[in-house]
């Protein structure tokens, strides 16, 4: 989901701006780096809060207003890759089910995908609440596979990092397709033993009609 059909670091890049603007910091890209450390997780808001402690600024009701801005912020800022809309409902007009694994918990995945209008396409969802682990995990996976109910090798997943996304599948036995315009963590995005590498999610249904012309 994230970074794969939209760019979430990018939203988040410009909530964090958003922040530091209304705590009056002039460097607006201080925040962010934050988010990348490998303490409280990718999306905690604590890392707003030690922004705040290390920068001297804490007032009353300072991190609370922070984390509203940067709520509302990520998710007015997200909106599909182009091409994505047209992608998924040819897909969907295909008659081919859609689901999505990801680490976020359910309302956040939820609105995510209602506002960049995804929601519809897909009929099931795994989210960090159901499952209570996170990818790599193979957990998630599984759930998905069996809300589909699908063997892995009626699957193909796509996705953008290599240790999170890729990795497991191939572990379980699924077609994996490493969507690597969505990852910005990887040196230099190299290649991945993926099945597949795609530059645009466009590519996806071509991969989807040679695997059908090979299963007949």
């Amino acid at each position: 989901m994230d970074n794969t059909l939209f760019d979430l670091v990018e939203a988040q890049i410009v909530a964090c701006r958003a922040v530091t603007r209304s705590l009056g910091v002039t460097e607006e890209n201080l925040l962010f780096p934050y988010f990348l450390r490998p303490v409280h997780g990718f999306e905690s808001h604590e890392h707003i809060r030690d922004f705040i402690h290390d920068r001297g600024l804490s007032v009353p009701g300072c991190y609370d207003g922070a984390r509203r801005i940067y709520e509302q912020e990520k998710i007015r800022s997200i909106t599909p890759y182009p091409g994505v809309v047209g992608t998924l409902a040819r897909i969907r007009d295909q008659g081919l089910p859609m689901g999505i694994v990801t680490d976020a918990h359910s309302r956040d995945a939820v609105m995510r995908l209602e506002k960049a209008g995804l929601l519809p396409f897909f009929c099931c969802m795994v989210t960090y609440d159901l499952v209570k682990v996170k990818k790599p995990a193979p957990e998630p996976f599984i759930t998905a596979l069996d809300m589909l109910k699908s063997a892995p090798d009626e699957v193909l997943l796509v996705g953008d990092s290599p240790r999170r996304d890729i990795e497991p599948g191939k572990i379980l036995g699924i077609r994996t397709v490493y969507a690597r315009y969505g990852d910005r963590f990887s040196n230099g995005r190299s290649p991945v033993q993926a099945d597949y590498t795609i530059d645009t999610l466009a590519e996806l249904p071509g991969i989807l009609s040679s695997l059908s012309g090979a299963d007949e």
